[in-house]
């Protein structure tokens, strides 16, 4: 197994970094996740499989703001029971413009529940798209998965709300 030198930054979390610069790309979800895909692969090649997901989470934060995008790590997912409001319900990995949600993993298999956890943060945030990453993978195009809310085959989506047919005929 070969030794990886990194040295992790020493920020307590939740950490956001700066502001975009000038030079950032365009803002639409399909650009953002096309980025996000790129530097996963960058960071997976270099890298490799195996490490902690905090470490892929904080390189790829990094990866992204240097790309020029907005990211926030361990973002709170607020979720409402009863009329009561939770904000520490859930926490996502990492925040892209706040348009993309990325969830890290480093597991051995992605589990049924992973795309589901995924898919509830981009209900709670009302937000499109999320991107379920594994890095725990020989090739990381096998560890990529794209999550879409909203869309008519999605249980969870309100677009599967179909009147009743009248009955009265």
């Amino acid at each position: 197994f070969p030794s990886h030198d990194i040295s992790l930054p020493r920020h307590p979390r939740p950490m956001t970094i700066p502001r975009r610069r000038k030079d950032a790309k365009t803002t639409d979800v399909n650009s953002i996740a096309r980025e996000v895909v790129d530097a996963a692969l960058e960071i997976h090649r270099e890298l490799g499989p195996g490490l902690f997901e905090s470490v892929y989470e904080i390189v790829l934060a990094d990866e992204l703001a240097r790309r020029g995008f907005s990211v926030r790590r361990q973002v709170a997912v607020p979720i409402v029971f009863r009329g009561r409001k939770f904000n520490e319900a859930f926490r996502a990995d990492l925040l892209i413009e706040n348009k993309v949600c990325v969830e890290i993993k480093s597991v051995e298999n992605l589990s049924k529940a992973d795309p589901k956890q995924l898919r509830t943060y981009l209900r709670l945030l009302d937000m499109r798209l999320g991107i379920l990453l594994n890095f725990n993978v020989p090739l990381m195009r096998e560890g990529i998965k794209r999550i879409v809310n909203g869309l008519l085959d999605d249980p969870y989506s309100d677009h599967n709300q179909i009147d009743p047919p009248d009955l009265r005929s």
